[in-house]
């Protein structure tokens, strides 16, 4: 087993009478990971929502039916609580009325539970989110020298559980993933009916991944409308398959306020969808993937640490650029992403200028360590 870094943080979350959300990309290892958490509680009950039998259990909530139903369970999991109708109510109705329970509920569509549950649990959940295994959990399963020579793997077939422990057969794999179990969430709703427009959408962001994407090219290129760009985006945001930042602008007229740059969870299913898995040395878009890698893994390293911090990239009409930036209690770090360590890079004057006291840094293979560990 791969110890996730967030164990002992969700652990320490134990009954305190609120209920815990855990979030994330089907295939992560939700259910491994709550199981691994429980398996020496016996008194932990569970119930996988993907089933009609236990959608009708949650159809109309009474708290001592709940009761009865829970028996003498301490721990109640609910796995893919999204495929339950009102789930928010629902979960409300538990941590109210039973406050004895620790209440777990996971999702892998956040349009489907995180906004249905914000409102009605408004001060009665934790909220965490699991991500495909990071650098850091794969150094602490089998060290760092280890971790480091895999790194160029890694970068091309990425983290995801059974991808990592797949042996030589992690192009099957991810072909899977990227062919079904990507979609399946936005398909069950009916929110998309044009599935092969978003093969297309996604070949065009995986693409231009690191790039300033424009809906209008992107409509154009797929065949769609602004407006429906910007809701596939959305969705495929909520189903933990891309996430996006916007531009910082601060103090300079010709800034780029509105621009967006957009990421893959995960490099392996971002190349499963352009079916590309040659080695580092023969590929063109080895900058592209390393950003992705180091954008992706910092996400995972401020997300387990619960650090927040307001994320970024800037760019000017002028086409200057700063690959990524942070900003936390006004403070602003920035960071260039360069693969080739003998090139010769900085961050451009004009935002330096611009923000004096903002901490700059070059991310090479040679540091990124600290950046992501």
């Amino acid at each position: 087993m791969i110890t996730r870094l967030l164990e002992e943080v969700l652990t320490d979350r134990f009954f305190k009478k609120k209920s815990i959300i855990l979030l994330g990309p089907r295939q992560v290892g939700k259910t491994t990971f709550l199981k691994t958490l429980t398996k020496n509680k016996k008194d932990t009950i569970w119930y996988n929502a993907d089933n009609k039998d236990v959608q009708d259990l949650f159809e109309q909530p009474n708290a001592l039916a709940f009761k009865k139903e829970f028996g003498n369970a301490k721990i109640v999991v609910i796995d893919e609580a999204q495929r339950i109708k009102d789930i928010g109510i629902k979960l409300k109705l538990i941590t109210d009325e039973l406050p004895e329970i620790q209440l777990i509920a996971t999702g892998s569509s956040a349009f489907e539970l995180s906004n249905e549950v914000n409102e009605p649990l408004t001060g009665r959940k934790w909220e965490f989110k699991l991500h495909p295994l990071s650098f850091q959990e794969m150094v602490n399963h089998h060290g760092l020298l280890n971790e480091k020579r895999l790194l160029e793997h890694r970068m091309i077939y990425g983290y995801y559980p059974d991808v990592v422990n797949a042996d030589g057969d992690e192009k099957e794999i991810l072909r899977q993933l990227s062919d079904s179990y990507l979609y399946k969430d936005l398909l069950i709703w009916n929110k998309i009916n044009k599935s092969e427009k978003l093969v297309k959408l996604l070949q065009a962001l995986a693409l231009q991944v690191g790039n300033q994407v424009s809906y209008q090219e992107l409509g154009k290129l797929v065949g769609l409308d602004n407006e429906t760009i910007e809701r596939y985006l959305q969705l495929l945001e909520y189903s933990f398959v891309i996430f996006r930042l916007g531009s910082f602008s601060r103090n300079l007229r010709t800034e780029l306020k509105k621009s967006r740059k957009i990421y893959f969870y995960d490099n392996g299913i971002r190349n499963a969808l352009i079916s590309n898995f040659q080695p580092i040395n023969l590929r063109t878009d080895t900058g592209a993937l390393w950003e992705n890698f180091l954008v992706a893994e910092r996400m995972k390293f401020n997300d387990y640490r619960r650090h927040r911090y307001g994320r970024y990239f800037w760019r000017t009409t002028a086409q200057q650029e700063v690959d990524y930036l942070e900003e936390s209690d006004g403070q602003l770090s920035t960071f260039e992403f360069k693969w080739n360590k003998q090139s010769k890079a900085r961050i451009t004057k004009t935002f330096t200028n611009a923000y004096p006291n903002a901490h700059t840094q070059i991310i090479t293979p040679d540091n990124f360590i600290d950046f992501i560990a």
